[in-house]
């Protein structure tokens, strides 16, 4: 059984900073619609979907129209007041086709790529450690999956070295607000195997200088 790891206080956040969120994305919703963010990320139905840090289900509700009655919506968060959050909505909305899902820390407990699409909005730069992060984002991912990373509240510039960092993704493109994933070869067999000339140069190399 995986065992709850203690997340840094930075993100930690208290009940009543959730109810004051919640309350905030409703009035910025009445301006901005979820919708008119995930219509751009090209969803398409029957595939499995992921939000992680959902927090109220902001987006759950057209996340779960994209998808269709064949798609899957997994619902992540690490605070449990989002996971009743959206386990209310599911409910109360008949959204059937949504999975609620509560972290560890980082680890996410659904099988590794599963996922079609994960996106990470207004979360990443709230993330201590970004390099275990993405490397939990990698493990969900399919290998031709894709990932939307919002900078949030740190220039892209920030958001750009994390990532390289990881050495875990390509860019594949990018917009005002948002970066767009690809996991780099999720198997070293297949890495080797397309660069397999390499590897056998690298290696007659180092022989020939011992």
């Amino acid at each position: 059984m995986e065992s709850t790891v203690q997340l840094p206080k930075s993100e930690q956040m208290p009940g009543w900073a959730f109810v004051l969120m919640k309350f905030s994305m409703r009035l910025r919703d009445l301006v901005s619609p979820p919708a008119k963010s995930l219509n751009h990320f090209g969803i398409l139905p029957g595939q499995t979907v992921i939000d992680y840090g959902c927090g109220p289900g902001r987006y759950i509700k057209t996340a779960s129209k994209l998808v269709g009655q064949n798609g899957k919506v997994y619902a992540v968060d690490i605070h449990e007041m989002a996971i009743s959050c959206v386990c209310n909505l599911k409910k109360r909305k008949h959204l059937d086709n949504v999975y609620p899902v509560k972290a560890n820390k980082y680890f996410v407990p659904i099988q590794e790529n599963k996922a079609d699409l994960i996106y990470v909005l207004d979360v990443f730069h709230m993330v201590s450690n970004p390099i275990e992060f993405l490397n939990e984002v990698h493990r969900l991912c399919k290998e031709k999956g894709r990932i939307i990373l919002e900078d949030g509240h740190q220039k892209r510039k920030v958001t750009l070295e994390k990532v390289k960092l990881s050495g875990r993704f390509q860019i594949k493109r990018e917009d005002s607000k948002h970066i767009e994933l690809q996991p780099k070869y999720k198997y070293p067999i297949l890495a080797f195997l397309i660069n397999r000339d390499l590897c056998f140069s690298l290696a007659l190399d180092a022989l020939t200088s011992i």
